[in-house]
């Protein structure tokens, strides 16, 4: 998986009186959880670009005084009106300790339910997976070629090699439904909405059009 690396600073007080001097000068408080103790940290604004405003999953190395630090955010805080980012926690690897972070999910394939006029609707553009950080993948590939109009494929039906997912596993991660253009058609779905089914993804195809919701 790619790292990104963030440039940070030890921070010597919490207050809020720091905290908002940080953020006057376009620095986010940062915490890293995971060590002996919680490293207080900050860093520019603009560093998170690559790691928050990016549809891939990435690592970081945060560097303080010398000191790199192997990292995955765990979460982030944005103002509601402006959106500036206003506070990040990270979680410290470690070779040997499983982490949950957020991997995109990539479509492959061309649905036979596409195909007959129906319409792929994707529930997860994201999925959380559980692993040690030598087995985080990039991405979850699914290959959606066996959907047929009215099935729809689970978190269950996903092959997970090294990782586990930190959803159900009847949570649904893309489904082909009837659209109106297809109805008026005359379209005949393959299965009824009572009798969906599922269909376990076998990996990646060529690349298709999709229809998001």
């Amino acid at each position: 998986m790619k790292s990104i690396t963030i440039q940070g600073a030890k921070r010597e007080s919490v207050g809020k009186k720091s905290t908002k001097a940080l953020r006057d000068a376009e620095l986010v408080p940062c915490v890293v959880y995971g060590g002996t103790e919680p490293l207080n940290f900050s860093a520019a604004e603009k560093a998170f670009k690559g790691l928050v405003y990016t549809p891939e999953a990435h690592t970081v190395s945060i560097e303080i005084d010398g000191q790199t630090i192997a990292a995955v955010l765990q979460d982030i805080q944005f103002h509601p009106i402006t959106d500036k980012i206003l506070h990040a926690d990270f979680y410290q690897l470690s070779a040997d300790k499983p982490v949950v972070m957020e991997v995109p999910v990539r479509l492959t394939g061309r649905s036979k339910g596409v195909v007959a006029g129906g319409v792929l609707r994707q529930s997860f553009r994201k999925l959380k997976v559980r692993a040690i950080p030598a087995n985080l993948p990039d991405e979850i590939v699914v290959d959606v070629t066996p959907l047929k109009i009215g099935n729809k494929l689970y978190v269950g039906g996903i092959k997970a090699e090294g990782f586990s997912f930190v959803h159900p596993d009847n949570a649904v991660v893309v489904a082909v439904k009837m659209s109106r253009n297809a109805m008026k058609g005359g379209a005949v779905a393959d299965d009824d909405d009572d009798e969906e089914e599922t269909v376990e993804a076998e990996g990646a195809a060529p690349a298709e059009e999709t229809a998001a919701e």
